[in-house]
């Protein structure tokens, strides 16, 4: 944290911004009571917020105080330098060491709450290697180039690989408490008042590390 931002290694469960049936508890109010000031731009529902990950995907994210900030992050997303590298539990096995989504994605016209890949969506590309192989599940790390909402799930069901315990995207069963297999472990971008190139990395959640290390025992 500094004068500009703050990069938080958010947990699974908790929404980023206020919405409609989720006022309080979200990363937006424990923010707001951290922080004196925060950016305007995404306005009083989402000071500060210039990018977000899922309410049940945990990792991190970065919020900004002030709108020169802002702007500045919003421009490095835009132009995708931003890095953004993400682990997650999938189910079945992948065959292939490396592959590359590319896939438009846009709202579901089924279910307006999801997104689903159609001709007509938003370009979306996802970079993914395998970094380890188990029965009937494969653990792997992502590379987003694009930032569409949920991105990763909607691409990894569409590969037939969905995340594991994935409420939406995925099988109904249920595995553990925290919602999809799916963290947010490195980010990396350009401080906008310095020029410098800062990197973060959140190490796997409890829950995520011990559901691999039962797969590993198996």
């Amino acid at each position: 944290e500094d004068q500009d931002l703050i990069v938080i290694n958010k947990p699974s469960g908790m929404v980023v911004h206020p919405a409609a049936g989720n006022y309080q508890g979200t990363l937006v109010n424990a923010l707001m009571h951290h922080c004196q000031d925060l950016s305007g731009i995404n306005g009083i529902l989402r000071p500060g917020i210039v990018h977000r990950i899922d309410k049940d995907t945990s990792g991190l994210l970065v919020a900004c105080k002030n709108d020169y900030t802002h702007r500045a992050l919003s421009i490095q997303f835009h132009e995708k330098t931003v890095t953004r590298k993400y682990n997650a539990i999938v189910y079945g096995v992948i065959n292939h060491n490396h592959g590359k989504i590319d896939a438009p994605i846009g709202r579901d016209p089924a279910n307006r709450k999801l997104m689903a890949v159609m001709e007509s969506g938003k370009k979306a590309v996802t970079n993914f290697q395998v970094l380890e192989r188990f029965e009937d599940y494969t653990y792997l790390e992502l590379v987003l180039e694009t930032g569409r909402t949920h991105q990763i799930r909607v691409h990894m069901k569409y590969i037939n690989h969905p995340v594991v315990g994935d409420p939406q995207y995925g099988p109904k069963k249920k595995i553990g408490e925290h919602g999809q297999y799916l963290h947010a472990r490195v980010l990396g971008f350009v401080h906008p008042r310095t020029g410098q190139y800062l990197e973060w990395e959140a190490p796997l959640p409890d829950y995520f590390q011990e559901f691999l290390n039962s797969l590993r025992k198996e």
